[in-house]
């Protein structure tokens, strides 16, 4: 069974008051700030621009760039940066020049039309997401560094609570600000948020690593490369020997229904005649109340029941809540089913999400956090980002009501998965 599975409420309760915990607040604000403006906020500045929804889809492949992190992740893991590390420490020193770097990518986004200049757009998309993951891979080992395990669930709760807020701002923040100004001025006005997230760089602590043996390794030589590239990968099947391969299928398949219909739901709320306005006041109030209380439940029932059942009811609710969009998809523009379809998405979402964050913990050896943590998060977005690039083109073949009960369908594998790994982890 798993650890927490003993500890009070009362005890689950008090995790959530520890510094570590809070500080992941904070950088989960920052990590899911710059995704959805290269994601579903993105999709909605397109469709406003009457470019063409298999355009769209395709964009999606810009969400690759989150699933292929693993391949520089041993460089953000072990390489410091000149001057930069010296003064703020490795891990600081990354994520301050992956802000700085998305910043800057929103700002030219900002400058650009998607009527004239749609390469240059994709182009400012491209460097967000590359810069966006590896803040990602940095905050993962910040994580994982920071605390032991007992605090891994609570941490990723109040990790999933900051990254959707800043989902609330970056998504519903700018829809506002688009239907009273310009999509320029909303991009402009995140961009200053995400300054802010620097600033707040410079204030948190830095962790202190899980130290190695042996003796420090000159870079990039052929010991150096074995360290940061293949011992990572090296040292997680030796630990889990054969079952392996079904964890990292596991961990491929588990958000492939969610990511699948991900970038098409904004279009998808556009085309049924809700407008921006309406899109934005739904998300604020009623998705953002159950991502709270999704995200919150979760981190409860990872303490309480341990990861792997909070894995299995996560699973079936994210599945299941495509139904609400087909639904929607028939009733048209009912303000009543966006409610709904919203909510229940996002509670769903908050509550899977926080339990797999806490397997992703479980799983990764802190002498290898950034390189084993980056594998399991790329791995677990590839197969739905790849997907989603065809969402479009699906769309405009079998309709919205298709499209939402395909994705549904693409959750069941993640289901089955998720009870075989927790049958095999009461046997041992």
């Amino acid at each position: 069974m798993d650890k927490q599975t003993h500890r009070s409420w009362m005890g689950a309760l008090k995790l959530y008051t520890h510094r570590p915990v809070i500080t992941l607040l904070l950088l989960g604000f920052s990590a899911g700030l710059p995704y959805l403006l290269v994601f579903s906020t993105l999709s909605a500045w397109l469709r406003d621009a009457e470019v063409s929804r298999s355009a769209i889809g395709f964009f999606g492949w810009v969400g690759i760039t989150y699933s292929v992190k693993v391949l520089w992740a041993p460089v953000v893991d072990h390489l410091p940066l000149p001057f930069l590390s010296r003064w703020l420490g490795k891990r600081r020193s990354w994520l301050l020049l992956a802000q700085g770097v998305i910043t800057i990518g929103l700002l030219l986004m900002a400058a650009s039309d998607p009527e004239q200049h749609l390469v240059m757009v994709a182009l400012c998309a491209v460097l967000i997401a590359f810069a966006s993951a590896t803040q990602d891979i940095v905050i993962d080992a910040y994580r994982i560094e920071s605390a032991s395990e007992e605090y891994q669930g609570a941490m990723a709760a109040t990790y999933i609570l900051g990254y959707r807020l800043a989902l609330l701002v970056a998504g519903a923040g700018s829809l506002l600000i688009a239907d009273t100004s310009t999509w320029a001025a909303a991009y402009t006005s995140m961009a200053a948020l995400m300054f802010g997230a620097m600033l707040v760089s410079l204030t948190i602590a830095e962790p202190v690593p899980a130290e190695r043996t042996g003796n420090p390794l000159t870079l990039f030589t052929r010991e150096w490369l074995y360290e940061t590239v293949v011992a990572p990968f090296v040292d997680f099947f030796k630990r889990n020997g054969q079952f392996a391969i079904l964890i990292l299928a596991f961990i491929g398949l588990y958000r492939l229904s969610d990511i699948t219909m991900g970038i098409m739901a904004n279009p998808f709320y556009l085309d049924l005649g809700f407008s921006k306005t309406e899109i934005a006041s739904v998300s604020k109030l009623f998705g953002f109340i159950m991502t709270i209380v999704g995200g919150f439940v979760g981190g409860l029932c990872v303490a309480r029941y341990g990861v792997h059942r909070t894995l299995i009811a996560g699973a079936i609710l994210v599945a299941s809540t495509n139904l609400l969009f087909v639904q929607l998809a028939y009733t048209g523009p009912e303000l009543p089913w966006l409610i709904a379809a919203i909510s229940a998405d996002n509670l769903s979402g908050g509550l899977a999400a926080t339990g797999f964050i806490a397997y992703i913990a479980s799983l990764t050896n802190r002498a290898y956090t950034a390189t084993q943590s980056a594998l399991f998060s790329s791995l677990m977005t590839l197969p739905g980002k790849f997907q989603s690039g065809f969402s479009g083109v699906v769309v405009d073949h079998i309709g919205y009501a298709g499209f939402f009960g395909y994705a549904a369908i693409m959750g069941i594998p993640a289901v089955l998965l998720a009870i075989v790994v927790y049958k095999k982890r009461n046997r041992e």
